[in-house]
């Protein structure tokens, strides 16, 4: 006998089933596409956030390298896996050779304060563990901007140039804080300034954020950044 009560129970089963299906696509499908904070740039420039945080980068698939103390850092990152590494500026797509594998370069775009590492070489199905990050920006400035320090969080280690000039370095297992790192005092010059990390990570999440402080400790946000012309998929 088909009642009321059957015919509600009979609804709220499925109604559930159709949900939890509906939960585990979502779930599904996040998992198979977790960089859901990293797109591909789509404008020639885009100004930091209101934080001052920058949010392009142009990064290199990752390179196996151990160790987080600051002379096994130093040391990875004074190494030539590839010609012109600290004064290159790459363009998306572009492609280098370490011990014998092609790597690529992609531009992204976060829309977190952070760049988020793990997405990335995931991402791509690269390791994420015991790995080095290479990211390249250039920031433009209106005009000179004297007394202003680059402030950086990382996880785990990374050391920082801009213009060429090593600026600050953190190091260990660490998280990523915002402005655990700021360098001394420095001068961006008026048109294209070239900023340049590396990030060691030993295991599990990985992620860093950049911004400027000027001469009063306040976020600089009035400059733009490109990473030059992005190759459309």
């Amino acid at each position: 006998m088909i009642t009321l009560r059957n015919i509600r129970m009979t609804a709220f089963v499925v109604l559930a089933g159709s949900m939890f299906l509906a939960m585990a696509v979502a779930f599904g499908n996040a998992a198979r596409n977790p960089a859901t904070s990293l797109t591909r740039p789509a404008t020639a420039e885009r100004s930091p956030d209101p934080r001052g945080f920058i949010q392009r980068w142009i990064i290199l698939e990752p390179i196996p390298a151990t160790g987080l103390t600051d002379s096994a850092v130093q040391a990875a990152v004074k190494k030539e896996y590839f010609p012109n590494q600290l004064t290159i500026i790459p363009h998306d797509g572009d492609k280098v050779t370490v011990g014998g594998t092609e790597l690529a370069w992609h531009a992204v775009d976060t829309s977190d304060y952070n760049v988020n590492l793990y997405y990335f070489a995931s991402g791509f199905g690269k390791p994420t563990s015991n790995v080095l990050f290479w990211a390249v920006t250039t920031i433009n400035c209106p005009q000179e901007m004297p007394g202003v320090r680059l402030s950086i969080g990382s996880n785990a280690a990374s050391v920082w140039w801009v213009n060429g000039k090593e600026v600050i370095g953190i190091y260990g297992d660490r998280q990523t804080v915002i402005d655990d790192g700021v360098s001394k005092r420095l001068t961006l010059k008026k048109g294209p300034n070239v900023i340049r990390c590396a990030v060691v990570n030993g295991g599990g999440a990985t992620d860093f954020c950049a911004r400027f402080l000027d001469g009063e400790d306040e976020p600089l946000t009035g400059f733009t950044v490109s990473v030059g012309a992005v190759k459309q998929p």
